[in-house]
């Protein structure tokens, strides 16, 4: 079963409250941030399409080449499989991740199914293409599907959050921070857009960015 979808920002802020009831540290955080954002996006090819796409360039560059392949239209999976390797590559991107994009439409992947499947079963079918890693898989949970208890232990400012915040001696690294993420179920994409929310704010202090 999905578990929690997160669908409006008035049950982001409840949850939010609810965590920082139960965790100190939260509650020093939530004033400095305000409300969270939802930052729900459509799930389905494009969510998918543009994580690929954002791998590894600034995020400039991957609006640009988003831009590039919406005008020449390809922002449906059958026009993304139909399309030759030059035609891709005129809209900026690598041989590599036209790879990955083409292996991603022609795999015609059956969305819908997505939204009913548990967390583990729609990383094991995302992480099975090329190109789409847990991270990635996780982003999609949290932000094409809404899932309320979902975290990415791997990612570098949700780490550098944590050690702010929980004033820790280094980032942790993913198997502890799993662990010490743990105690926030059934909120886990909550805190994680909490503790995003505090690196921005810690980055602004710092005059960072």
């Amino acid at each position: 079963m999905p578990g929690v979808i997160l669908t409006t920002d008035a049950q982001l802020a409840a949850a939010a409250a609810e965590l920082a009831a139960r965790e100190a540290a939260f509650a020093r955080a939530l004033p400095l941030i305000g409300p969270l954002p939802l930052r729900r996006v459509p799930d389905g090819f494009l969510a998918l399409r543009d994580s690929i796409i954002g791998q590894q360039v600034s995020v400039a560059s991957a609006r640009a080449i988003r831009a590039r392949l919406d005008a020449a239209g390809f922002g449906q999976e059958d026009a993304v499989a139909a399309a030759g390797e030059a035609a891709l590559r005129g809209c900026g991107l690598s041989r590599q991740k036209i790879r990955y994009l083409s292996a991603l439409a022609q795999a015609r992947l059956e969305y819908p199914m997505l939204r009913e499947m548990p967390n583990e079963a729609v990383v094991a079918t995302l992480v099975a293409l090329p190109g789409i890693g847990r991270w990635t898989a996780e982003m999609y949970l949290m932000f094409a599907l809404g899932r309320a208890d979902v975290f990415a232990p791997d990612d570098l400012a949700l780490a550098e959050a944590a050690r702010l915040l929980f004033d820790l001696p280094d980032r942790p690294r993913p198997k502890p921070f799993a662990a010490l993420a743990a105690p926030w179920a059934p909120w886990r994409a909550v805190a994680a857009r909490l503790l995003w929310a505090y690196y921005a704010q810690a980055k602004r202090r710092e005059g960072v960015g």
